[in-house]
């Protein structure tokens, strides 16, 4: 049997269909080629079309069809991942009633730290792991406030993943894993939050059936069997947060293990049993795609919002049309530290880790007769790893100290200078895998439809294509520390 997995990215849209034997991808495609644009109308502001991601889910499911390398007719089940934090919110006609407000969009920070304190912030970290802060549900309240035009015609609330399941099989649900990115969720009584309902003064029925991560979604309609040349009733059986499916794809699945990603955002995830929370809520807690009531798995999610579009943008602005694989071997001739250049790539809104401030992206250091473009390279590189650094050492005062980080070869992680600064700040070993989010979304799929009994049977294949050792922790060790001063001018 072949499986389908949806990656619904903010770049790009991508696909892949694996084979479900050998857990290998046999064809992928991605839609548009070029990055999606954020619609930003305000400084901190971040709006996509849901209706353009269906359109785009749409076009690499049929551009992977035209790869001629496999027969749509042998796909059995459907696997979405998707952009976390995402509102979209449907009408009673199931029509996306405006732009979801998606994960960087920084517009409900205050909300949801009015809520943080009405509700107590002892109550919010006990029972929803987290502050409301910038999630979902404080996105949905400013809605209420700002445009009750719009909020008063919706029928569900709803992540960027359920509005893409919905549109393929007609079907309105959610998952717990899902309600707990949103801060909808208490963990303590199981159940919708009260607290948060209750202070927002939203009605329940807004909210969607809910459905194990790993579990029959819905069939494939007609409309959508004909208009992407599939087999009507194919099911949809495993819906999750792209974190929560990386660290899937990863076979990140018990307490202890770790993930990390570095694309448009940067993220590590580790794994725990406890309900664990920060208590400045700089780090978040989320029910994990095998979290059971009986069997506690909760995903514990760093997010740094300025790394990879950090990359791209320093790209854009220095080096257009140069590929990233030609400035990586230019930023190689740079000894480590770039010669005092300093980059902060805290420029895509209001950063979790630093206290939900907006603090943008800076350069120090500047010395305009000895810095060229290759150190530009190096050093927003360098930066972007001690970023990472900083957000892991918080995670590291709450007890999580992972002995190894799992990633997959992608985004920055094809990086030879990324990585090293990685492995070296951080002070991990480093495990690389031949790994995506659609992919791991494909295996989700078909431990939703019984195929492999459980995570480990999904990944009994899975090989680890280098592991990175640090080598030169000590130094980069004594250049976090001025990184991290040059931060300090900026929080106070």
């Amino acid at each position: 049997m072949l499986l389908l997995g949806i990656d619904v990215g903010t770049s790009s849209i991508k696909v892949s269909v694996v084979d479900s034997e050998s857990q290998l991808s046999v064809a992928s495609a991605q839609h548009p080629e070029t990055e999606s644009a954020i619609i930003s109308t305000h400084p901190g502001w971040a709006e996509q079309s849901p209706d353009t991601w269906w359109k785009d889910v749409q076009q690499a499911i049929l551009k992977a069809h035209g790869t001629k390398k496999y027969d749509p007719s042998k796909i059995g089940a459907i696997g979405i991942a998707y952009q976390m934090h995402g509102l979209v919110m449907v009408d009673k006609d199931k029509e996306s009633i405006r732009n979801s407000i998606i994960w960087c969009d920084s517009r409900a920070v205050e909300t949801g730290d009015k809520a943080f304190h009405a509700i107590g912030e002892t109550k919010c970290l006990s029972h929803l792991l987290n502050s409301p802060g910038n999630f979902t549900a404080s996105k949905l309240a400013w809605v209420k406030a700002n445009e009750p035009q719009h909020y008063n015609k919706i029928h569900k609330v709803m992540l960027p993943g359920d509005f893409i399941a919905m549109k393929l099989t007609g079907k309105v649900n959610t998952s717990v894993s899902a309600l707990s990115e949103g801060v909808f969720w208490d963990f303590q009584s199981e159940e919708l939050s009260k607290d948060v309902f209750k202070h927002f003064n939203f009605e329940e029925q807004l909210i969607p059936d809910i459905e194990p991560v790993f579990a029959n979604h819905g069939a494939l309609s007609r409309a959508a069997a004909n208009a992407l040349s599939l087999t009507e009733g194919i099911p949809v059986t495993y819906k999750a947060g792209d974190q929560p499916n990386n660290a899937l794809s990863l076979n990140v699945m018990e307490p202890g293990e770790v993930a990390a990603t570095a694309g448009t955002s940067g993220v590590i995830y580790g794994v725990t049993e406890n309900l664990f929370f920060d208590q400045q809520s700089r780090v978040n807690s989320f029910a994990h795609v095998n979290y059971e009531s009986g069997k506690k798995r909760l995903g514990v999610l760093l997010c740094i919002n300025g790394t990879g579009i950090m990359n791209s943008w320093m790209r854009n602005t220095f080096a257009a049309g140069t590929s990233y694989k030609a400035i990586d071997e230019q930023a190689k001739k740079i000894e480590a530290g770039s010669n005092g250049l300093i980059v902060l790539p805290f420029g895509n809104g209001a950063e979790r880790m630093l206290g939900n401030k907006i603090i943008g992206a800076h350069f120090h250091n500047i010395d305009l007769n000895l810095h060229t473009q290759a150190h530009v390279f190096r050093a927003v590189q360098e930066g972007i790893a001690f970023a990472f650094r900083y957000g892991l050492d918080i995670m590291r005062e709450n007890g999580m100290n992972p002995k190894v980080i799992r990633a997959g070869r992608a985004n920055l992680f094809l990086s030879d200078v990324f990585i090293q600064a990685f492995v070296n700040a951080t002070n991990t070993p480093l495990e690389l895998y031949e790994s995506d989010g659609s992919v791991g979304a494909a295996i989700g799929a078909g431990i939703g439809a019984g195929i492999y009994s459980n995570g480990k049977g999904a990944f009994r294949k899975m090989k680890p294509l280098k592991i990175v050792q640090p080598n030169e922790a000590s130094l980069y060790d004594s250049l976090y520390q001025k990184w991290n001063k040059a931060l300090a001018l900026h929080l106070d």
